[in-house]
Order: structure tokens, then sequence, then C-alpha cells
């Protein structure tokens, strides 16, 4: 089983550009406080590398 990463929203997206709000949703995540799991591969963590100003990432142990 794969590496996960729990990524959750920690600062709103107003005033964010919109391909940043498209990440946002993209990773499953809408409001300050919410949290998804998502797999850890290269395409995660560049989406995540696009918006880390935005969200806070913590490794789930398998």
């Amino acid at each position: 089983m794969p590496a996960q990463l729990k990524v959750t929203q920690v600062r709103s997206s107003i005033g964010a550009k919109p391909k940043q709000k498209g990440t946002l949703r993209a990773l499953g995540l809408g409001r300050i406080g919410k949290s998804h799991v998502l797999p850890d591969t290269p395409d995660t963590r560049g989406q995540i590398g696009k918006v880390p100003h935005l969200v806070v990432v913590e490794e789930v142990p398998s």
C-alpha cells in the first residue's frame, strides 16, 4: 500500500489566483479546516507544491 498524506486547508482561498482555487478543489478541499487523505504520488506532491501557503501536510502512518 502506498504512503498517504493528510492535507488540511488552513488559510482562505479568498484572494488566491483562480488556478490555486482549482488546485484546492482538485485536492478535495474547499473550506478552512477541511482535510482529505490522498496517496503520496508525484502528482499529489506537485499539486501541494502549488498551494503550500494554504495547506498543511501530514504523513499518515500505514
